[in-house]
């Protein structure tokens, strides 16, 4: 992996929080705060400062405002939600150019899992543990990606600690 072990050790306690946080409530309420992001973002800000050279620091962080823009562009085009877009625009600072298609074959995995739990939930006396999360009554073109984005980034960022660089 291109992300180093050392880097993703700083991030991940930060992270796991946070992404556990952003899927419980995309599935309770199908939203992701703002605070959470601008959260991940301060993490990435402070962090990001003590464990990259400069350069580096710099160029991901760079990555944020890209991403923020294209994210804002599917948003406005109705392909993505807008908590979905910020989330993306915030995780992307976290993530090596280098480890782009290993995070797209991460993301695949885990969103057909979460799709899957999320269905067997909604359909089985299972959702009765949550009777009130918005997620159970969407129509089928609305999923909450939060349950799926989170554990994604969380998955990444741990992987990297054993794996990294």
């Amino acid at each position: 992996m291109a992300l180093s072990a050392q880097a993703a050790m700083w991030f991940l306690p930060f992270l796991i929080p946070l992404c556990l946080h952003v899927a419980y409530t995309d599935l309770a309420a199908m939203r992701i705060s703002n605070r959470t992001v601008l959260v991940m973002v301060g993490v990435f800000v402070v962090v990001g400062l003590v464990v990259f050279p400069f350069d580096v620091y710099l160029w991901q962080l760079a990555h944020l405002g890209i991403v923020l823009v294209v994210c804002m562009i599917l948003n406005a085009a109705g392909a993505m939600g807008a908590g979905d877009a910020k989330f993306l625009a915030a995780a992307t600072p976290y993530v090596a150019l280098g480890d782009v298609r290993l995070l797209m074959a991460l993301f695949a995995a885990v969103l057909l899992a979460a799709f899957v739990v999320h269905k067997i939930a909604k359909y089985t006396p299972l959702h009765k543990l949550a009777p009130t999360w918005d997620s159970w009554d969407q129509k089928a073109n609305k999923f909450p990606m939060g349950f799926a984005l989170g554990p994604t980034l969380a998955l990444y960022v741990a992987l990297a600690t054993v794996h990294g660089s």
